[in-house]
């Protein structure tokens, strides 16, 4: 179906008008109904598209790390990248420019506002990240991604206004600015974060302190603003979270691991000592009173970007940074009775912070471990202590990819492998290695399983698979690289072949499917704010959008996420920037959703600024390591023992 003209879709009804909103494309590549033998073809063509993406992706960033081995290496993979100019007479070619001048720093504007107590913030001085001159170039070939290239996104990208406002939504992204500013939160008159949502029209509740994992998309868009990023704020909450790292965590008489990082902080003022305070949650007011397993990942991989972006160095090389980071990576590595590589973890410790069936090892957390290892690894300073670590890492990493990658995706192909599996088998050659059951397999995944697509299952454990598609463990695994090229391009396949159902009308499902009747009762405990297709089971949520598209960007698949922002433009402003919405498509505003949800705001500023100029996907995103890869092994020979 052809793309028609705004004028025509004015007197368009609303089903139709839905319809066009979700397969529309752009005007000079109109979808066509395609013959038996056409789909033959593209199927084989995709299997060509991975060595296309690669390359791409290659050329995007061209200054990544590979496992360094020394610091001067590793300084080399967190340099910043730029932009991205077409140079003259290259048609069809686009040239990436990286620079790395870490020298000409200084702290950037904080406007005069108030924080949630009402207080007047205090200006700075600016920072602007030194340019530098051009050091390194690459040529960008067009996108494999079906109905625009790369070079049109780039091209498009680098034509826009310094606000980043283009592309027919200009006030939007503008109130998008202004609502951010609004948002943020003031420590001894510097800002340290934003807060969670600012509505009015709703109790605060917890709303009002600032979460970690909230705060990254807001920071994000910081290190990326045009023309002048500003990383003062993110600064300033890296070290903040890091002091409260450090406080004694005690909840009913018991010490939590020295490592945690909060989930939230909320700035109080005390009248008695006449200055702002700080109270920390680290999950002793959370529901289910779960300590955050995410917020650690989620602070070694914001410095990371910061660091990508500015080329600070010396913050991560802070005596205390580097004890940060080594806290948090010993409570994950410690020893323990784990026969699996993966972290053991409680429902309700990551963004899905209340029950829903995840406990156990949730991808989300999984793709999270790895991620914040290869970040780290690059982060660590040289010496004795620091070796013995990495050398933790590396084998951590190493036997991490081959699990996830082996046993945690689904395809077609091992959809039918399961589904024939023997059960009982004893000893180290048992192909069923969880003995799972095949009668467990719910009906609605050989549905859901097109024969071009796959993706990694929420959950493995013994005699349990949770075959659930979870959008955060999936994309992380593709930014991170724990996904391998061909099982990112079956992803993509995925959310094009499940439109309908993994998109819909409002992106984007955090989980799918959702859970229903006698399976909500058991696994919720009849959550009233859980019920089916709603908040975290089924519910659609804004945020996700920068993360759908830093992954598309990655997979060489730009056109998926820019459909995805055309949704999101289509309502999310004009509905007060929900935090979630509701319905099987995502049609209506969640019952309980909070207006002007923080990293809704955020999320699409992020989209849409990684849309503009796709360098910045440097920052949130790391290349394949080829020392990880290792000869294949077959599930009966991955078994040995020595002495």
């Amino acid at each position: 179906m052809a793309s028609s003209s705004s004028e025509e879709g004015n007197h368009k009804n609303a089903s139709s008008l839905i319809d066009e909103l979700q397969f529309d494309m752009d005007d000079d590549q109109p979808m066509v109904e395609t013959s038996g033998a056409e789909k033959s073809l593209s199927l084989k063509a995709s299997a060509e598209q991975s060595d296309t993406a690669d390359e791409i992706w290659r050329n995007i960033e061209n200054n990544r790390v590979r496992f360094p081995t020394n610091r001067d290496d590793r300084r080399e993979g967190l340099k910043r990248t730029t932009t991205l100019k077409s140079p003259p007479g290259a048609e069809g070619e686009v040239v990436v420019s990286t620079t790395d001048d870490s020298s000409k720093q200084s702290t950037p504007t904080s406007p005069t506002g108030t924080d949630g107590g009402g207080r007047d913030g205090e200006s700075s001085d600016k920072e602007k990240a030194g340019r530098g001159s051009l050091e390194n170039k690459s040529i960008l070939k067009p996108s494999p991604s079906v109905g625009t290239s790369l070079l049109n996104l780039v091209n498009e990208g680098t034509g826009a206004k310094a606000s980043g406002t283009e592309n027919g939504s200009p006030s939007m992204m503008d109130e998008a600015w202004e609502r951010l500013r609004s948002s943020f939160v003031y420590f001894q008159k510097k800002p340290v974060g934003t807060l969670a949502a600012v509505d009015p029209s709703a109790e605060a509740l917890n709303y009002n302190q600032v979460f970690v994992r909230d705060f990254v998309p807001t920071a994000l868009a910081y290190l990326m603003k045009v023309p002048d990023p500003e990383p003062e704020i993110v600064k300033n909450f890296l070290l903040k979270t890091l002091h409260l790292q450090g406080w004694k965590k005690t909840i009913d008489n018991f010490t939590l691991g020295e490592g945690v990082m909060p989930a939230s902080f909320k700035v109080m003022y005390d009248s008695y000592q006449e200055k702002d305070v700080l109270k920390a949650d680290f999950g002793g007011s959370a529901i289910g009173r779960v300590a955050p397993v995410d917020s650690g990942f989620w602070w070694i991989i914001l410095l990371r970007s910061y660091t990508k972006c500015t080329g600070d160095y010396t913050l991560a090389e802070k005596p205390e940074v580097q004890k940060g980071m080594k806290l948090i990576l010993n409570l994950c590595l410690s020893d323990g009775f784990d026969t699996f590589p993966t972290l053991l973890c409680a429902d309700g410790c990551s963004m899905i912070d209340r029950r829903m069936g995840i406990y156990g090892y949730p991808i989300e957390i999984q793709a999270l471990f790895f991620f914040a290892l290869r970040c780290a690894q690059q982060m660590l300073k040289q010496d004795t202590d620091s070796n013995r670590l990495i050398g933790r890492i590396e084998r951590r990493i190493t036997a991490l990819s081959y699990h996830i990658r082996n046993y945690y995706w689904l395809d077609f192909t091992q959809l039918n492998n399961i589904y024939r599996y023997k059960t009982e088998e004893y000893s180290h050659t048992a192909v069923n290695k969880f003995n799972v059951i095949p009668e467990s397999i719910p009906d609605w995944v050989f549905d859901f399983m097109p024969l071009r697509g796959g993706y990694f299952i929420g959950n493995v454990s013994p005699a349990r698979m949770d075959f659930r598609w979870f959008l955060i463990g999936n994309c992380i695994a593709i930014l991170s690289s724990l996904a391998t090229l061909a099982q990112a391009t079956a992803i993509m396949d995925l959310v094009e072949e499940r439109w309908e159902d993994l998109i819909g009308e409002m992106p984007l499902k955090i989980a799918y499917p959702a859970l229903e009747g006698y399976q909500w009762r058991i696994v919720t405990g009849c959550d009233p704010k859980n019920i089916r297709w709603s908040y975290h089971n089924g519910g659609s949520w804004p945020v996700l959008l920068w993360l759908l598209t830093a992954a598309c960007i990655k997979a060489g698949r730009p056109q998926i996420a820019k459909r995805a922002i055309e949704l999101v433009e289509q309502r999310l402003s004009k509905d007060g920037w929900p935090e979630y919405y509701d319905g099987k498509k995502g049609r209506y505003i969640g019952k309980q959703a909070r207006k002007y949800q923080t990293w809704s705001i955020s999320g699409y500023l992020v989209a849409k600024l990684m849309i503009e100029n796709p360098s910045n996907l440097a920052m949130i995103s790391l290349e394949e390591d080829k020392k990880i890869e290792k000869p294949r092994l077959t599930r009966s020979a991955s078994w040995s023992c020595s002495r």
